[in-house]
């Protein structure tokens, strides 16, 4: 896998390769399509989480299921997912390794029924990000530091203007990634305005120190 420097280093060599970012591992799922609005309206970046089973990490369980090959008997969690086909364009490692699922100029299965900004149906005009964890713990430094960048550089590329949680497009039905995500950690390193933010933490990003 192509690392964040060698990805980066030269000013000649730029993230993006269409809409795959170089420096994650490409792992083509089949559950995307066509977006309805185009790219030049992607304004929305939609942070979640998952892990599976819930609570464990790294068996390469999150990856066969956006793939379509999760194989549903290896454990009985997964019968009440049964048959599910989602997808998300990323999906970050507690190691902070990236990968990249659906191409970013498509339409993503990560939102599901949603509204946000005065818009529903957000898989139409936003990208999803996973970070793998369990909502309401923490997550890794080296996840903050991947996500930080791989937010910086979707904005090279498209007019992002709102970042919010799954749970704050899909409130009651939705819960992640929860209360271990440090959003003013986040907002502190991208340094982006508040008002990018859900209306529910402004309060506690406009206290940081600056």
């Amino acid at each position: 896998m192509t690392t964040w420097d060698e990805a980066t280093s030269s000013a000649a060599s730029p993230p993006w390769e269409g809409g795959w970012h170089r420096a994650a591992r490409e792992l083509v799922s089949p559950n995307h399509g066509p977006r309805p609005v185009p790219a030049s309206q992607v304004d929305l970046i939609v942070v979640h989480s998952i892990s599976l089973p819930p609570g464990e990490y790294g068996g390469g369980a999150v990856q066969q299921l956006f793939t379509n090959t999760l194989d549903w008997d290896a454990h009985p969690y997964y019968q009440g997912i049964r048959g599910l086909q989602v997808s998300t364009h990323f999906f970050i490692e507690r190691t902070g390794a990236l990968w990249q699922f659906v191409d970013c100029d498509l339409r993503a299965w990560h939102a599901g029924q949603s509204f946000y900004r005065g818009r529903s149906q957000c898989n139409d005009d936003s990208i999803g990000i996973e970070l793998e964890g369990l909502e309401g713990l923490h997550f890794e430094p080296a996840q903050y530091e991947t996500l930080a960048r791989v937010c910086q550089d979707v904005a090279l590329r498209y007019p992002i203007e709102h970042i919010a949680g799954h749970e704050h497009i899909a409130p009651g039905r939705k819960q992640d990634p929860g209360p271990g995500f440090d959003w003013p950690r986040l907002q502190g390193v991208l340094s982006w305005p508040v008002q990018r933010f859900p209306q529910g933490i402004r309060t506690s990003l406009s206290q940081l120190p600056r």
